[in-house]
Formats: C-alpha cells, sequence, structure tokens
C-alpha cells in the first residue's frame, strides 16, 4: 500500500503532496488541470516509460517520490540492492531529465528492471489503454489465467518452459539440416587429408632425419676423403711407409722425455700422466675414425629411397604444414573435427527422439491446462455477471470461450474469446465488437473486484473507469469501487461525482494560469469544500444552494453503500 505520493515538475504539476491511506481515494479536478498526472506518476514508479515531454516547462528535471509499505520479501529486495527500510515503508523515488531517467530503491540507485520487481505487483494500473486491451483476446487470456489461481499458474509454467526447449530443439536441429551440404564438404576435405597422412604413415622428425641422411650420403667421397686424412695426422699412412711425423708419434716422444725427468720432479710426473691421457685419447681417436671410415659406403639404392620417401613427405608438408611436426598436428585436430561433424547426423536422430518426448509432454500439459481454464472459464463468468448485475446491467451475459488453436503456442493449445451480450435478445460476440464504450468501462470494472479478491494491500489505480457513464450507473460503479476498497487501497482519476462521493479521501487537482504558464496543484478537500468540489463536478456550479443540497445528498447516499 502506498502512504503517501509526492509529485514535483511533472506535466503541469509544479510540487503536490498526497497523503495516501488505505480504502478508496478519489482524485479530481477541472479538464486539463492535470489529473492524469497523477496516474503518470504512479505508472513512473511502478517503472513505466520515462519520456522528457513529461518533465514541466522550465523544469530541469521531474521527481516522482512514494513511500509504499514494506512486506517481508520487498524488505528483502531492499536489502538486497543495498537501500534502506525506514518505519516499514519503502521510498521508491523516479527522477527525470532531459536526457536520462534514475530510479532509486530505498535510496539505492536500482536499475528499471530492479524497480519492476521491487514493486512487483504491488501497484497495479488501469488506464484506457487497459481497457483497449480488454478488447484483445491475448489480454482475455491473461485475465482467465490470472484468475485460474496457483495450480493453472504451476502449469502454465511447466509447459512454457518445454515449449522454450521445444524451440530451441527445433531451431538446433534445423540449423543442422540446413547446414548439412557444407559438413559435408568440408567432412570430405578433411577425411581426404586424413587419408592422404595415413597413406605416407610419417613418423615425428621423420622428414629432418632424411634429409640429414640425405646429406650425408651424398657427401660420402668428401667424408672419406676426410676421414682419411685425419687418420693420417693422428696415426701415419701404413700403405704410404712415409716418415713424416704424426700425432701420436709426436705424443709419445713428448711421453718419452716426461717420463725421463718425472723422477726429479713430482709436477714432470704430473704433467707426464696428462700427456699419457692425450695420448689414449689420440690412439681412441685414430680408431674411432678408422672405423668411422670403413662406414663410409656408398649406397645409391638407399639414396634414390630417400629421394622417394622426402617427396612424399613435402607433398604433405605443401598441404598440411611447414613440418611433418606440424602434419601430424593438423590431422590430429582434423581427425576431432571429423568426429565432431560425423556426429552431426547422430545429433540429428538424438533430436528427433527429444522432440517426440517434449511433443507428448507439451501434448499431456496442454490438456491439463485447457481443462484448468474450461473450468476457471465458467466460474469466472458467473461471478463477473453477478458484477455486472450490481452495475445497472442485471441482463447481461458473459463467457470466456475456450476453443483449440490451430497449432499450440507459448500459452497452450487455446484460444481464450470473451464473448458478450448486454441484452437478451443480442447473441453473444466478442467483447471488442459489441460492447460500447460504458460497458466495457463496467466489464474491465467487474473482472477487476473478482479478480482482486484476496488481494489484500494491493494498490488499484484507476484513470477513467467510468468513461461513458453516468447517472444511476455512475453510482454503482462508486459502491463497486468502495467494495474493491474494502480490502484493497483503491485510488480513482474521476470525472463523475457520483464515483468521487464513495471515496474515503478526495483530492482535488486545481490549476492556475498566469497568462504564460499553467500551474497546478493538489489538495485534499473534506466537508464543505468537498460538498463544493462534488457541486462543481455535477453541474459545474459553484455555490449555489441547489448544487451543495444536491451534493450533500450524494454524500449521504455513499455514506449509507
Amino acid at each position: 500500500m502506498l502512504a503517501e505520493l509526492r509529485i514535483s515538475g511533472l506535466g503541469v504539476i509544479d510540487d503536490a503532496t498526497l497523503e495516501l491511506g488505505p480504502g478508496f481515494t478519489a482524485v479530481t479536478g477541472e479538464t486539463g488541470a492535470g489529473k492524469t498526472m497523477v496516474v503518470s506518476g504512479l505508472g513512473l514508479l511502478s517503472g513505466g516509460k520515462a519520456e522528457s515531454r513529461l518533465i514541466r516547462h522550465g523544469a530541469s528535471r521531474a521527481l516522482v517520490e512514494g513511500r509504499l509499505a514494506a512486506d517481508a520479501a520487498l524488505a528483502d529486495h531492499v536489502d538486497e540492492v543495498g537501500g534502506q527500510v525506514e518505519d516499514g515503508e519503502v521510498l521508491l523515488t523516479r527522477v527525470l531529465t532531459p536526457s536520462r531517467s534514475r530510479a532509486l530503491v530505498g535510496g539505492a540507485q536500482v536499475t528499471l528492471p530492479g524497480l519492476v520487481e521491487a514493486v512487483g505487483e504491488r501497484i497495479t494500473i488501469h488506464g484506457q489503454s487497459e481497457q483497449i486491451r480488454l478488447g484483445s483476446t491475448e489480454r482475455q487470456r491473461e485475465v482467465l489465467d490470472a484468475f485460474g489461481g496457483p495450480e493453472l499458474a504451476t502449469l502454465l509454467t511447466d509447459y512454457r518452459a518445454r515449449w522454450a526447449q521445444q524451440r530451441a530443439w527445433v531451431a538446433e536441429r534445423a540449423e543442422l539440416v540446413a547446414q548439412s551440404q557444407a559438413r559435408a564438404r568440408e567432412l570430405a576435405l578433411l577425411e581426404f587429408g586424413l587419408g592422404e597422412i595415413e597413406k605416407v604413415d610419417p613418423t615425428p622428425g621423420e622428414d629432418t632425419a632424411l634429409v640429414a641422411e640425405q646429406r650425408r650420403l651424398q657427401a660420402v667421397d668428401d667424408l672419406r676423403l676426410g676421414a682419411r686424412e685425419a687418420i693420417v695426422a693422428l696415426a701415419g699412412d701404413d700403405e704410404a711407409f712415409s716418415d713424416a711425423p704424426t700425432a701420436l708419434g709426436l705424443v709419445g716422444a713428448a711421453r718419452k722425455a716426461l717420463a725421463s725427468i718425472a723422477a726429479d720432479d713430482p709436477a714432470a710426473a704430473d704433467l707426464g700422466r696428462r700427456v699419457d691421457e692425450a695420448a689414449f685419447l689420440l690412439s681412441d681417436a685414430a680408431g674411432d675414425l678408422a672405423s668411422y671410415a670403413t662406414g663410409l659406403d656408398a649406397d645409391p639404392a638407399r639414396l634414390e629411397w630417400i629421394a622417394a620417401r622426402l617427396a612424399d613427405l613435402q607433398g604433405l608438408t605443401r598441404k598440411y604444414g611447414d613440418s611433418i611436426d606440424e602434419v601430424l598436428a593438423w590431422g590430429e585436430r582434423a581427425a576431432a573435427e571429423a568426429g565432431r561433424l560425423s556426429g552431426s547426423d547422430d545429433r540429428i536422430a538424438e533430436l528427433d527422439g527429444l522432440l517426440a518426448t517434449v511433443g507428448e509432454e507439451l501434448a499431456r500439459l496442454a490438456g491439463r491446462i485447457t481443462a484448468a481454464r474450461t473450468a476457471a472459464a465458467s466460474e469466472l463468468a458467473g461471478l463477473v455477471e453477478a458484477e455486472l448485475a450490481a452495475l445497472a446491467m442485471p441482463r447481461a451475459r458473459l463467457a470466456f470461450e475456450v476453443t483449440p488453436l490451430p497449432e499450440p503456442g507459448p500459452h497452450g493449445a487455446d484460444q481464450v474469446v470473451l464473448v458478450f451480450s448486454a441484452n437478451p435478445g443480442s447473441a453473444p460476440a466478442p467483447l471488442a465488437k459489441v460492447a460500447s464504450g460504458g460497458e466495457l468501462s463496467r466489464v474491465r470494472l467487474a473482472l477487476e473486484v473478482v479478480l482482486a479478491q484476496g488481494a489484500e494491500g494491493h494498490t488499484f489505480v484507476f484513470d477513467e473507469v467510468d468513461a461513458g457513464v453516468g447517472g444511476a450507473v455512475a453510482l454503482e460503479i462508486g459502491r463497486r469501487l468502495a467494495r474493491l476498497a474494502e480490502h484493497a487501497q483503491v485510488v480513482v482519476v474521476t470525472h463523475l461525482a457520483q464515483v468521487a462521493a464513495f471515496a474515503d479521501r478526495h483530492f482535488v487537482v486545481h490549476k492556475a494560469d498566469d497568462g504564460q504558464v499553467t500551474t497546478s496543484g493538489v489538495r485534499e478537500v473534506a466537508a464543505a469544500d468537498r460538498v463544493d468540489e462534488l457541486a462543481r463536478m455535477m453541474a459545474g456550479l459553484e455555490g449555489t444552494d441547489a448544487a451543495r443540497a444536491h451534493a450533500a445528498e450524494l454524500l449521504a447516499e455513499a455514506s449509507r453503500g
């Protein structure tokens, strides 16, 4: 419930505060005074669209504040966003500037969805747009579903979740099917490449090793010559019977010289041992060189095979990588991708199974939803007809027709149409086609009274709920609003005295015009001031005894209920 509403710089309203409370609050005023700005302000607090045109001419900003009673759920939400609850109430704030809009909950800035979540279903606003919406089958279905209660709500939640899953699977399957040709082409290319690699069957580092072996075989004569020269330098040439000094011979002479003086100086002995080691190393090197030279055989067949093998490997590196290691890495990735692409057909088959299962679940839930709607439709129609009888439409007939849709949709398999007949002689027809403005207003009010049962503490805001009616019918509308206000907060913007007379509190939006700027304010009226306002509303006559007497009589009638 809203305890207070403050509006500043909104439309023609300069600054106004409405001290609200439980029960029925009426807002009246002359045409153009700015009554609808009260509804606009409440709409902004509820998360409505902010438009810079709403800012008062000459003002830098518009401000709307409302103090809302905080239940446990709202208090938890305020705590989550970092706001504060003071004296059991939460301050909701909406600030509009020409360039932006801000929302605050309990002093903490929040996003617009955060404001909507805070207000939730606590405030419901019904303006002329809602009356127009009531003529749509979509809104009629929403009304019926709201009346259906928690059981129907649970069924619809389950249905919508499965519907969303079905749509996602249908879209995935369609994409897989649409891309099947592209996948087939890509898979063929991958499989061709993998086949080429498998045929050559390379091993890691093979290309590098073969290039090194090829270079050695191609240089075998030069290698032999170099090895032979090194052997001669180390150990001499037995075949040439040469007396040229060799490394081993010279080292042998050095060993002999050091051995001759080793006994006289320990340092010479150490040096001798080192030269001995050098001699052994040279001898081993000479032996290894001889073995190396012996193994340097020309192998034209092997060289030819290497050239052919390298050609095969180069065929792979031209296409799949700069080296055989890169080719093998590409092969691993290609094999994984080929497996994924091959599995797409498996996924399509899997999706077909999933879609069949979810389709059966949707059909089952849709059947239960239809049954629940049909039962709710009969009960709701009866209750609304009773309300219409109290609104001076005793012969009106109303029904919610629940019929199958050509194809199930996100809300089930039903089309809901509200049919209406104001008189027994008229066949029921869709509400939007046969109801007059006054009749539509009364149907809307009757629905709200029925749907509001149990909405303790909820705030209902009505803008021109009495459009198109007057006289005795207006009195009945006032009575029904008063009944609704017995367990909910009701704020009504009205131009009919017969409706305003039933209010527990009455605010008047008044305007002043200095010839350049129109300024409006809001004041609460009671006693004689209220009688004057009701007299003005009935006949535009202020201060005449006749008008005041009529207004006083109207208040007395309203007080009797």
